[in-house]
Formats: C-alpha cells, structure tokens, sequence
C-alpha cells in the first residue's frame, strides 16, 4: 500500500533528490580529482545533505506557504464566508484552490440572486405606485372638480361622488390583499382545516359569480355531474377564496359565449386536483412563469381594462402553499387556460 504524503513534503523530498544529487555529484568529482575519493565520504556528504536540504525546504516552504495561504484566508473570512471561517488553514494549494473555486462561485451566484431580486424589488415599487396612485388620482380629480364649484348642481354631485367612492373602494381592495399576502408570507394567518363537500363549495362560487358570467353569456359548469359528495380537508373560507378568484378570472379574460368549466380529480390515495378551464384568451408562454407575481399583469396597458388589484393570483398561490399543497398553470394563447390545485381529502 502506498504512503501518502502531504504535498509540501512530496515537494521537499523531490528538491531534495535534485540538491542531494548535483552536490554529490560535484563532490564526488572533486574527491576523485585530487585523489581522494572515498566511498564512505561520499555516502555520508550525500545523507548529510538530504537531510539538511529536506528540512530546511520543508521548514521554508511552509513558513512561505502559509504566510501567504493565511493571509487569503483572512481576506476572504472577512467576507463572512461561513465555509472559511469553520475549516482549518492548510498549506494545500489545490485544496486551497479549490475552496477559494467554491467561495467565487457562491458568491457570484449570490450576487445574481441580489440583481434578480433588486429588479424585482424595482419592479414590484413600480407597480404599487401605479395601482395605488390610478384610483387616487381619480378621487382627487373628482373632489377637486367638486370643490371647483361642481358641488352646486346636485346631479353632477351625486355622479362625481359616487366614481370617486369607487376609487376609494378600489384602493381599499388593493391594500387589503397587499395585507393578506404580508400576513400569509409571514405566517400570520392560520389555516383552520375542516372537513367539507368542494362540489357543494363549487356550486356556491356559481352561484355568487353568476351574474358576472351573464355580462359574457359565458356558462359556468362542471365537466360531468358529481351525484356525490367530495370531501377534503382543508381551510373552507379561503379555498373559497381561491376558487372565487380562479373562476372570476376565467371570465374576466374569457371569450364571450364562452365557457368555465371544473374539474375534480383523484390524484393519488389521499388526493385530489381541481381544475379550472377556459376557452378564453389564453397566455402567452413567456408571461406563464410570472403569473403568481404580485401585480404582474400579462395586459400591459395602461387602460388595466379588466380590472382587480392585480394581487389574485399571488394570493392564490401563497393560499395553496400554506396547506402545503402546490398550484399549476396550463395555456395555449388564443386558446384558453386551466389552472389546477391539489388538495387532502377526507372520508
């Protein structure tokens, strides 16, 4: 079995060989030189040197090595590399190499994970102020065309402060669903499972969104009938919550004379999925990754035509995780879209 040595000695012990070997050499050509050559001489110059030569390199190497090894060490500590500061200082320059490899390339992730989250940040102000300061600008353009004198003909009263009550309610919708989604980042809303019928609970959001489904002529159905109840556990307020928004956008973005339809699934043993599907607009490929973004709208437009906080689908998604269940999204643009959520179910 091979001896396994560190490298600084492998080092030394190759230097040595190559001092220990010219020196010999040049000894031994002058012993012979003048006439004294001498075998026992030779031998014994020849060990004498290989030690000194070995522990004099070895000593060095180290003392250099390491001098310089710790000062890396030190300069990159600084940077609270916990990877660093928990292992010992060691004079192996590949494995040095390969640490400080490993350092550059965390951070330089790091540093990534910093500017996607910066332009997010950006981006995710930018938005705030441009939903909060639509309505605001309305209520204020309203109340000052009133304070303008407007105030005297009651028709124009009753018209200007009835718009600006609806700026008021939109921007309390918007900060009531910015509240939410900090609460269940935070884990500050509990989720209370119960044990209820989603077929019944289905029906019920239907039944509540039906007139705005009319405004379309757009049916909302099941995809067969459930002649049986379908229990699961889980939060009934808030997946009711999910489906009001799931199904309110399938009719937003929906087609008119078009349909909503829902499916219920078994998945596996203890699970089923439950499917929204629409024939409506569709999104486009390269929005479906961002969708769950709070304000992230695929409609660019300033118009914002379809209304909302912009927060729905964000709060969908954060609902759905917080009972540790996952959400996906399927759509052909042009085509229509399904968006499916798992959930527990229950005897």
């Amino acid at each position: 079995m091979a001896l396994k040595f560190k490298k600084t000695y492998r080092f030394a012990l190759i230097s040595t060989t190559y001092i220990t070997l010219f020196s010999t050499s040049i000894i031994t050509i002058l012993l012979w030189f003048f006439e004294k050559f001498s075998i026992s001489i030779t031998l014994l110059f020849a060990l004498s040197m290989a030690i000194f030569s070995f522990f004099v390199i070895q000593y060095r190497v180290e003392k250099f090595i390491y001098r310089r090894v710790k000062k890396i060490y030190d300069d990159v500590t600084l940077l609270e590399s916990a990877s660093f500061r928990n292992q010992p200082i060691t004079t192996d320059m590949a494995t040095l190499t390969q640490q400080v490899k490993k350092f550059a390339t965390d951070k330089k992730m790091e540093i990534e994970s910093l500017k996607v989250k910066e332009e997010y940040r950006r981006e995710f102000m930018g938005n705030v102020s441009h939903e909060l300061k639509t309505p605001l600008f309305t209520v204020q353009g309203y109340l000052s065309t009133l304070l303008d004198g407007a105030m005297d003909d009651k028709k124009v009263r009753k018209k200007y402060l009835e718009r600006a009550e609806k700026g008021v309610e939109r921007l309390v919708y918007i900060v009531e669903d910015l509240d939410m989604i900090s609460k269940l980042e935070m884990g500050d809303v509990g989720i209370h499972n119960t044990k209820f019928d989603i077929v019944e609970l289905i029906q019920n959001v239907f039944d509540m969104l039906e007139m705005s489904a009319d405004h379309k002529n757009i049916i909302l159905m099941f995809d067969r009938k459930y002649s049986k109840a379908i229990y699961v556990n889980a939060d009934k307020e808030k997946i009711q919550q999910v489906l009001t928004n799931l199904v309110m956008n399938s009719i937003k973005y929906g087609k008119e004379n078009g349909t909503t339809e829902v499916t219920i699934e078994d998945l596996v043993k203890n699970k089923i999925i439950v499917r929204i599907r629409d024939n409506g607009e569709g999104i486009e490929q390269q929005n479906l990754s961002r969708i769950f973004e709070r304000f992230y709208r695929v409609d660019k437009s300033g118009a914002r035509s379809v209304g909302g906080s912009g927060l729905g689908l964000s709060i969908v998604k954060h609902i759905i995780e917080a009972h540790g269940e996952k959400i996906y999204v399927e759509s052909e643009f042009k085509k229509g879209s399904e968006f499916s959520f798992t959930l527990e179910k229950d005897k």
